[in-house]
């Protein structure tokens, strides 16, 4: 089994009949756990890969009547090339300064 996390932000707060299809997705075969915040309007869903899809997931969704606004990254901001590459020239220039002799006075 290959569990995956999904996690979606929601406009409106959902209405009850919303709120009790939601909560019956828990018996659809393959859906591991549903967590559901008003905070932050988000609703996350763990899923077996094996058995689901994201595309499957998203349109269960939209049957249950919530306002799914967008699919939100479960991964952290990746760097771009180019701030790679300035952190690597950071550390080499660091490593360099380290391994550099003290100045003669």
């Amino acid at each position: 089994m290959t569990t995956v996390d999904v996690l979606y932000r929601y406009g409106i707060a959902p209405p009850e009949s919303a709120m009790i299809a939601l909560n019956n997705l828990r018996e659809v075969y393959g859906i591991r756990r549903i967590d559901f915040s008003e905070a932050e309007k988000t609703v996350r869903i763990e899923y077996d890969a094996t058995r689901l899809n994201e595309p499957t997931i998203r349109g269960l969704l939209a049957r249950t009547g919530l306002n799914i606004i967008e699919a939100v990254s479960t991964l952290p901001p990746q760097p771009t090339p180019e701030e790679i590459a300035a952190a690597q020239a950071a550390a080499a220039a660091a490593a360099a300064a380290k391994a550099a002799p003290p100045p003669q006075k």
